[in-house]
């Protein structure tokens, strides 16, 4: 698949450039795409939920009343899970969520993210961006140049730079992301993806390994 690269003015820079098909052109395994999305969003749990069982819940070291006599049910203490103010039976505790997936089951997961979006023509290509300092107007500028500043967008940059970063922060619809550090989540949680011209070779670099 071959695509226009377009300027930050909106207007076609006149290059084009074919994308790899080991990249943008696959057979999509969707369940791979599947555990990836499951995967990140489970790890993205804390985990460090808790409550107090018998043991851990403060008081109740006196035996309420005496054993036999009163007419009543018999008690050891006053913070047994049936009474007010006792501790909860079978509550949650902290525990570990991770998940964790081969490197190259996240690179096939990403790859299909990529071919579904090249085949959906969600994909655009850009010239590199250049910002003398961190200035959101600047970036919606050229979301607004480019028709797509109603669009989710993930924009994937050839190298981390915090100057392009913090320029599109504030921007709701614009996530961020170097082409090394993105997610098969970020891929497909996107109605757009725009990437810079240098950062085809860095995806094909990553996606390849």
């Amino acid at each position: 698949m071959k695509l226009d690269v377009f300027k930050t003015d909106g207007m076609s820079s006149g290059n084009s450039v074919t994308l790899p098909k080991e990249i943008f052109d696959v057979e999509p395994n969707d369940h791979l795409i599947y555990q990836a999305v499951r995967c990140q969003l489970i790890n993205s749990r804390q985990g460090t939920v808790a409550t107090k069982n018998r043991a851990l819940v403060r008081g109740g070291g006196r035996k309420p009343w005496k054993q036999k006599g009163r007419g009543t049910a018999r008690a050891g203490t006053s913070r047994s899970p049936i009474w007010v103010g006792g501790g909860r039976t079978f509550g949650p505790q902290p525990r570990d969520l991770q998940m964790k997936l081969t490197k190259k089951m996240k690179n096939q997961a990403r790859v299909s993210a990529y071919t579904y979006k090249a085949k959906q023509k969600e994909v655009m290509l850009l010239d590199d961006i250049k910002l003398d300092s961190p200035k959101t107007k600047e970036i919606f500028q050229i979301l607004k140049n480019l028709n797509i500043e109603k669009k989710k967008v993930l924009l994937l940059t050839n190298s981390y730079d915090s100057t392009i970063l913090l320029a599109g922060k504030n921007i709701p619809n614009l996530t961020i992301q170097s082409a090394a550090d993105v997610s098969t989540y970020d891929l497909i949680n996107c109605e757009l993806l725009l990437i810079e011209q240098n950062a085809i070779e860095k995806i094909t670099e990553v996606c390849t390994l």
